[in-house]
């Protein structure tokens, strides 16, 4: 793992966009084709926004989602509709190309394996994600692969459902369709995730912990994040 910080959160999220917007391009110019699955929070907002100002081969960009909370279409709580005002509405994105997590289907395990079959027709299979774009909770939670869920156990999937967790069932990818990643770039932000951090690059015991920490894995965090490293 490649550990990089920053000073505070608006050169993270700089950073960070620089990060994924160089794997895409290594992406298109290898494969002719990039795959990026967002996680979503408050975190990832800027380095959106930042993102969806850089001159890159849209066209040949998918952008897909590392989980998603089930609630109505435009929700506050929907990981998707932060996704689409900072990187959607802002980037000359395809629509075609933006793939929510279907969680306003009314029986959701079709649905997941619905997801999958998507992903397997971007990525091949098994399915391999171009960036895999992470975040950490306080409680060292990552994706909506939560402290106690079932989600944790390894069934084969590449996305499962979760929770429900702070009132929310979840969809997200499992912890193989992460670890298959060509490159999982971490951004962490804030004092307040110091120590998931610091007990996740341990070994120790936080959902955090089950993303790989060989291979390409880059983790981007700002001071206050990085305090306990």
């Amino acid at each position: 793992m490649e550990i990089e910080t920053f000073d505070d959160a608006a050169e993270l999220a700089r950073a960070t966009a620089n990060r994924v917007a160089a794997r895409l391009l290594d992406a298109v110019a290898t494969r002719e084709i990039g795959v990026v699955a967002f996680s979503g929070g408050g975190t990832p907002a800027a380095m959106l926004a930042e993102l969806a100002r850089k001159e890159l081969p849209w066209d040949r960009i998918h952008v897909v989602q590392v989980d998603e909370r089930v609630a109505p279409d435009g929700h506050a709580d929907r990981n998707w509709t932060m996704i689409r005002r900072e990187l959607l509405e802002g980037s000359p994105l395809p629509a075609g190309n933006a793939h929510p997590m279907p969680v306003t289907d009314d029986d959701l395990k079709p649905a997941a394996v619905r997801y999958a079959g998507l992903l397997r027709a971007l990525c091949g299979e098994p399915v391999v994600l171009d960036v895999a774009h992470l975040g950490i909770g306080e409680d060292g939670h990552t994706a909506s692969l939560v402290p106690g869920d079932a989600a944790l156990i390894d069934t084969g999937l590449d996305v499962t459902l979760a929770g429900p967790y702070q009132d929310r069932v979840r969809m997200t990818l499992t912890f193989a369709a992460i670890n298959r990643a060509r490159v999982i770039i971490w951004q962490v932000e804030g004092e307040s995730k110091a120590q998931a951090l610091r007990t996740m690059i341990d070994g120790g015991d936080v959902p955090a912990a089950g993303v790989r920490t060989d291979g390409d894995v880059l983790l981007l965090a700002d001071l206050a994040a990085a305090s306990l490293i």
